[in-house]
Formats: C-alpha cells, sequence, structure tokens
C-alpha cells in the first residue's frame, strides 16, 4: 500500500473515496450490504456465543480468540466477538484479522475513528477486558501525559468577566495568526463548548453556563496575538457568581486526534441537482454555533438508520464557483454546502436523499490535514479529480485564484465517465475564460462517438502530457482525489514521473 497522508477527506461509500485510509473496499457478497448487517443485528440471533451474558475479558483470553471462525478484537477497553461480521466488512477479512486477538484501538483509531464501532457491533459485545489493554482509550489521559514538554509552554488559558448584560470569556492561546477557521463553539442549552485548533493540538472550554443565554453570540479574534473573545448576551441582567460548572474535558489542551467527535444538527435548508445522480444539499448551521470549515478539510454527517448510527465523510464545497475576482471571497458563514452523489443502492446516501426541508442532520466539526501554506508557498498547482472527488477542489479553487498571487498555473484533470457525470462544467469552462492562469481538461472513460476532448483513464503517459511544470525548478503542488484505485494509481505513477512526495497531496478519508 502507498504511503499517502492521514485523513483530509470525503466518503468511503462514495465515487470520492472507495474506501477509509487508503484502504480499497472489497467486494461483498449479495445480503451482506450495511442494511443487511442491521436486519441481523435486530434479529435476535446469539452474536457473541456466550448466550446474551457479558464476560470479563483477560489478555490470554482475547488471545485465543483470533481466527476468523473465532475473532475477537478489543477496542477501547471492550472486546466484541467480530467474526459475524467478518463477510460485512467493507474492508474486508484481512483488515479486521490485523487486530485479532488484540487491542485494536490504534489501528482503528486510523482507518475509520469516525466509525461508530459501540452502535454498529453493540450486539457483538463480549465485555470488558478485566485489565486494561496497553493503548489507552482515547481522550482520557490527563494532561501531563497527554503533552509533551514543548506543547505545554503553549497551552491556552482563559478568564471571564461581565457587565449587566454581557458575559465576555477571553482565551489567550499564545499563538499568532489565530483565524476564524480555528475557532469553534456551539451554545446550547446552557451548554458552552469552545475549542481552539492550535496546529495538531486542541484547547477545550467546556462548562455548563450559571445562567441561559441568548442564541446569538459575538467571536472577536486578535489575530497577532492570538487573543480569542466570546461575547454571550445574558437573558437576564442577573449578576453570575462564577461562569459555570466545568465539564469533563473543561480546559484540557491534547492531540485532535485523540478528542472524540462533537456533532451539532444542522437544518436542511435546500436541496438542488447538479447532475442526474449528483445533488447540492445546503444545511443550515444553529445560529448559537461559529464554525468554518478550512479549504481542504471535511465534515462526518451522522444519521440514525433502522436504529442504528451511520456516520459518513464529506467535504463541503461552495454554493457555486467565484467567477470576480477583484475581491477575496466572503464566506457563507451560516451555512455549509455539500455535493453528494446519490446511489441507487446506498444506504447513506438514499436517507440523505429523501429527507425533507426543514429536516436535520447531525454535522461533525472539521477534520483534516491539508493546510492552506501547501497552495502558498506553490507556482504550479495540478488538481486531479475523479468524479466527486472534485469536491475538496472547489475550495481550493477559489482560495487559489483569488488570495494566492505567486500562482503561476492553476490546472484541473477531471475525470468522468460519460459527459452528463461532469460536475458544474458550465462553470469551470467560465473560470477557464475568467483567469488566464487556469485551465480544466475533461477527460472521459466512456465517451460518445462525437465527443472531442480526451478520453480514457489515468495513465503515467496522460500525466506526462497534462502535469508539467511552468519552468525547470518551479515549486508545484499536485492534489488527486477519487477512488482509492484511482488515487494510489495517481500517486504512482507521479512517483514514476519523478515528483517527490511532498510535491503530492492526495486527499482521503
Amino acid at each position: 500500500m502507498l504511503n499517502v497522508p492521514p485523513p483530509a477527506f470525503p466518503a468511503p461509500s462514495s465515487q470520492q473515496r472507495a474506501a477509509a485510509g487508503g484502504r480499497a473496499k472489497v467486494p461483498l457478497k449479495p445480503g451482506r450490504s450495511l442494511m443487511d448487517w442491521i436486519r441481523l443485528t435486530k434479529s435476535g440471533k446469539d452474536m457473541t456465543g456466550l448466550k446474551g451474558r457479558l464476560i470479563e475479558v483477560t489478555e490470554d483470553e482475547l488471545a485465543k480468540h483470533n481466527k476468523k471462525e473465532d475473532c475477537w478484537i478489543c477496542i477501547r477497553g471492550f472486546v466484541y466477538n467480530v467474526t459475524p461480521y467478518m463477510e460485512y466488512h467493507p474492508g474486508g477479512e484481512d483488515e479486521l484479522m490485523k487486530a485479532a486477538g488484540t487491542d485494536g484501538t490504534d489501528l482503528f483509531d486510523q482507518v475509520h475513528r469516525w466509525v461508530n464501532y459501540e452502535s454498529m457491533l453493540k450486539e457483538c459485545l463480549v465485555g470488558r477486558m478485566a485489565v486494561k489493554p496497553v493503548a489507552a482509550p482515547k481522550g482520557m489521559l490527563p494532561e501531563k501525559k497527554v503533552l509533551d514538554a514543548s506543547s505545554k509552554d503553549l497551552t491556552p488559558s482563559y478568564d471571564w468577566f461581565q457587565t449587566d448584560s454581557l458575559i465576555t470569556i477571553v482565551i489567550y492561546t499564545k499563538q499568532k495568526g489565530m483565524n476564524a477557521e480555528l475557532v469553534i463553539l456551539d451554545c446550547e442549552d446552557k451548554r458552552l463548548r469552545g475549542e481552539i485548533i492550535v496546529d495538531d493540538y486542541s484547547y477545550l472550554l467546556e462548562v455548563d453556563l450559571d445562567h441561559a443565554v441568548q442564541e446569538d453570540m459575538a467571536v472577536n479574534i486578535a489575530e497577532k496575538v492570538g487573543k480569542v473573545e466570546i461575547i454571550l448576551k445574558k437573558k437576564d441582567n442577573v449578576h453570575w457568581k462564577i461562569l459555570g460548572q466545568p465539564l469533563e474535558n473543561h480546559n484540557t489542551f491534547m492531540k485532535r486526534t485523540d478528542r472524540g467527535l462533537f456533532y451539532r444538527k444542522c437544518k436542511l435548508v435546500s436541496k438542488a441537482e447538479v447532475t442526474h445522480d449528483t445533488k447540492l444539499f445546503c444545511l443550515q448551521l444553529p445560529e448559537s454555533t461559529h464554525l468554518r470549515v478550512p479549504t481542504g478539510q471535511h465534515v462526518y454527517l451522522k444519521q440514525i438508520i433502522a436504529g442504528t448510527e451511520v456516520v459518513k465523510p464529506y467535504t463541503p464545497v461552495l454554493p457555486f464557483l467565484l467567477l470576480d475576482f477583484k475581491e477575496p471571497s466572503c464566506h457563507d458563514s451560516a451555512h455549509i454546502y455539500l455535493m453528494i452523489k446519490i446511489y441507487p443502492c446506498g444506504l447513506f446516501t438514499q436517507a440523505l436523499d429523501h429527507l425533507q426541508i426543514g429536516d436535520y442532520v447531525s454535522v461533525s466539526n472539521p477534520e483534516g490535514s491539508f493546510k492552506k501554506s501547501q497552495v502558498q508557498t506553490s507556482e504550479d498547482l495540478f488538481l486531479l479529480a475523479a468524479g466527486t472527488g472534485f469536491t475538496p477542489m472547489v475550495k481550493l479553487l477559489n482560495f487559489a485564484l483569488t488570495e494566492v498571487s505567486c500562482l503561476r498555473t492553476v490546472k484541473l484533470i477531471f475525470f468522468n465517465r460519460t459527459e452528463d457525470d461532469i460536475l458544474w462544467r458550465n462553470q469551470l469552462q467560465q473560470l477557464a475564460l475568467k483567469d488566464e492562469r487556469f485551465e480544466v481538461q475533461f477527460i472521459l472513460s466512456q465517451p460518445v462517438r462525437d465527443w472531442v476532448g480526451k478520453q480514457g483513464m489515468i495513465s503515467s503517459s496522460l500525466l506526462s502530457e497534462f502535469v508539467k511544470r511552468s519552468r525547470k525548478d518551479s515549486k508545484v503542488l499536485i492534489c488527486i482525489c477519487g477512488p482509492t484505485p484511482f488515487t494510489e494509481q495517481g500517486v504512482q505513477y507521479l512517483k514514476d514521473l519523478g515528483y517527490s512526495q511532498e510535491e503530492v497531496h492526495p486527499f482521503t478519508a
């Protein structure tokens, strides 16, 4: 398997991504879909072989169950008999067998930390570990074990003060360059959760407020000194004795990957057709939420389907491509736009498609490894996209053409099956006419006879034709996204053509 960066992109069940973490999905036998698994778990069948009993499992006992026909796995101190799940696992039996008879927490987090395994495997629960496994449960380590010495010195702190009508919370991040994308706030039913992103770490402020506040809040950021002000409006003009009761993870500073995903409910306000099988969903954030999804990062959607929580990642897009470059784009901070391909047999996408305007869906905090600085230091930007692998390219295109003046060339090589599958074709062609730096090349694998453009699949010869430096030593960034075979083949071809690992960013999830 290729060495690709950690999670930064869309849906394992979609054309955006055939599998999580670069691991390809395997063909499942008929009757082995996610819906079939949910039906089996609700059938009353004994999934553990223990007739409903829960037991304490020693490490020696766990190690005995390491075969396909008898496979137990420990995740965060709980042991599951995944034997019945073997044929339903999208990543195949071999992926599960890597953790057979052991603590699979770290492996699970590397591949699909976002999956709600508690819900998916609840009927397979054997019991707790009698002795905690070596890998401690995520998010439960005390601060001194979470941070190294250099990180401790950068630990943010906070203070608060009040007037008759306002509560102001000040977070001192100790970071220059703090911006709105690094501040995530949610306030619901007196529960305030503020998360500040500091590189690979996050600082969490989480309290049950002393009194109720109004929904609208203000956020002021002093970028140069790294100070963040959260201004809340009191519902009643009463004097607060304390800010509130601290919740479990309040005032902690730890690696982002060690935190569980946090969701808020967002309202579906519109749904529009993009192509014959792809739609643009517009979700409205709660008024008491402050969230900006950075370029190149994704969110997770969570829905309850047949009583089971199902989660999938998607990369937010813009409502349209910006064609006027006189000023940097104005970000819509109240909505999240998602371009989603609806699969005829896709359990999750079918559920999304059946949502009515006004219905709600749970949306997570942003995740991903892509950084804008990768673009800001480049002279040539090449985007290789297949199908809905186009979605991370939307914001990337907008950012590159509106805010990065050093770029000489921005080229999108867009692979699709047919002309009808091309997303935003007209907008992309208009964009190419508006900005001489931008070029788009459409490549079809199943074109009609009168198609005059390029055709075929991704190949070394095709990439050598379209991916060329504007000058011999120009700094180049190549972003690639699509189904796993497309992405992995593309990365290998680029490597063979002499591009370094630092010059290639595969979007994966």
